[in-house]
């Protein structure tokens, strides 16, 4: 038998968004949305409540053959038609009455579509307890880290000071404004399908007149209910059984059935790159920090983490590594998932069923990358010494546009900014410090001192307004620091 284990795809390899997210845990799913199903139509009371107890009891995945199912889903082209075979024999083997109510009115898309929502429900939990676990880290890590200077890089190279405490809670902001999107669709954007065969409900409100003249038959014709009973019976029902069924599954009801609207699809693809990006973004800067040449921050330490088959002397990011591979993926597969909304008629040949694969990695890349990225940020060591000591590599340079800033008021701005270019130049050439080299310059002699100047090139006096914004970060709440507008 052929499966999947995670060989090529180690970020997600282990974690509970690969358990989520299984081909057992897409058949239990289905199986769920059965048994809500049938629960809510013997709620509405056109369904035994025998019946719909025996059906939920028996709805277990382990009890099915999931290759086999897998394997029969070619004839259909989708894994649902199998599903409900399978299961019909189940519970026709337990109680053969209850196997009529298996499905009774469903299409094969209401039921995978709401067993889609219920794994990525699952698996946006998951996801959201390892995010919160993330924020949480950064914040500690942001506020231990408030005053700790290091060099502010643009195009790799040495800009201007910054503090790593403010990188940090970069991070935070962009984590925080990414859980809280997905919080948002997990709360509001997770709708159950309920359609039948083309979005009008027929097969279901139809069981309903069925079962209404059954009872209206028994009853005698002097009934008060009356011929008004009988030929109303499925005024609202749809919304009724629509919204029942949500109430089953834990899942939100939508206006109407979206079997070719595949926003909801494609929202949630959104998020979760989204998500996976900003993960992304903390995996490349702890890749770029962790270069031997720089060595400001490191992985923590685990054994057999970061092992080199050939050069034993290596400790390689590997979580960075692994977490940088799923942000790198799942907008490709989102882009899948967004092509999808070209959806035609009441359900698509082909676009409905290229959505699975894609959604399923996204689902589990995303949450692996939340779970490596936990243990990552919590166990992140960091190097303010070697943070300072990296910060004087280029002399006095990273800080001369605070330099050029200060001799205009004295040179005007052409002349001071040539006095600093040709200073800096002069520094990077010949590797004398540009204090030494300003120090000499006979425009500045008599109007700095070289105490003065060694002053106007100390880094930690130009880092502008980085420990104020790192203090807003830290001090806002967790529901309250969101890009753009943070509160403190």
């Amino acid at each position: 038998m052929t499966i999947d284990a995670g060989l090529l795809s180690p970020v997600r390899a282990g974690t509970p968004a690969e358990e989520a997210t299984s081909d057992r845990a897409w058949l239990q799913a289905m199986l769920d949305a059965e048994a809500a199903l049938v629960r809510a139509q013997a709620g509405l009371g056109n369904v035994p409540e025998e019946a719909a107890r025996t059906i939920t009891g028996l709805a277990r995945a382990d009890d099915l053959d999931l290759r086999e199912l897998a394997v029969l889903s070619r004839g259909a082209a989708n894994p649902v038609v199998a599903v409900v075979q399978a299961f019909t024999s189940l519970v026709a083997a337990k109680d053969p009455a209850a196997a009529d109510y298996v499905h009774r009115g469903s299409t094969s898309q209401d039921i995978f579509d709401t067993g889609l929502m219920l794994v990525a429900a699952r698996a946006l939990d998951l996801l959201l307890a390892d995010l919160d676990d993330v924020a949480g880290s950064l914040r500690a890590l942001a506020g231990a880290h408030t005053g700790t200077l290091m060099a502010g890089r643009t195009l790799a190279l040495h800009a201007v000071p910054t503090t790593f405490g403010l990188k940090a809670a970069g991070w935070l902001v962009a984590v925080t404004d990414a859980t809280d999107r997905l919080r948002r669709l997990r709360a509001e954007g997770l709708v159950v399908q309920l359609g039948g065969a083309a979005g009008t409900l027929a097969g279901y409100v139809e069981y309903e007149r069925l079962h209404r003249e059954e009872w209206w038959e028994l009853l005698s014709d002097g009934d008060a209910r009356g011929e008004e009973w009988r030929e109303g019976v499925t005024d609202g029902y749809a919304r009724r059984l629509t919204e029942r069924f949500a109430e089953e599954t834990g899942l939100r009801a939508p206006l109407l059935p979206w079997h070719s609207h595949r926003a909801p699809i494609a929202a949630l693809a959104a998020g979760l790159a989204l998500a996976t990006g900003v993960l992304g973004k903390i995996a490349v800067d702890v890749q770029s920090l962790a270069r031997t040449e720089t060595a400001e921050v490191a992985e923590p330490v685990a054994a057999g983490r970061g092992v080199s088959s050939a050069m034993p002397q290596k400790r390689n990011p590997a979580l960075a590594t692994l977490i940088r591979s799923a942000a790198l993926q799942v907008p490709a597969y989102a882009s899948v998932l967004t092509q999808a909304m070209l959806s035609e008629d009441e359900r698509s040949a082909g676009a409905w069923h290229a959505e699975w694969q894609p959604l399923r990695e996204c689902l589990r890349l995303a949450g692996g990358a939340a779970h490596t990225a936990r243990e990552l940020v919590a166990g992140l060591v960091v190097s303010p010494e070697r943070m300072r000591a990296n910060l004087g590599l280029t002399g006095g340079l990273i800080v001369s546009e605070r330099l050029a800033a200060v001799l205009a008021s004295a040179l005007g701005k052409a002349a001071a900014k040539e006095v600093v270019s040709r200073a800096s130049a002069e520094s990077a050439a010949t590797g004398r410090s540009l204090a030494e080299i300003l120090a000499a310059e006979p425009q500045l002699a008599s109007r700095f001192d070289a105490r003065e100047l060694e002053g106007l090139l100390d880094p930690a006096a130009y880092t502008g307004a980085a420990e104020e914004l790192t203090r807003r970060v830290v001090g806002a709440g967790a529901d309250t620091c969101a890009a753009g507008e943070v509160t403190g």
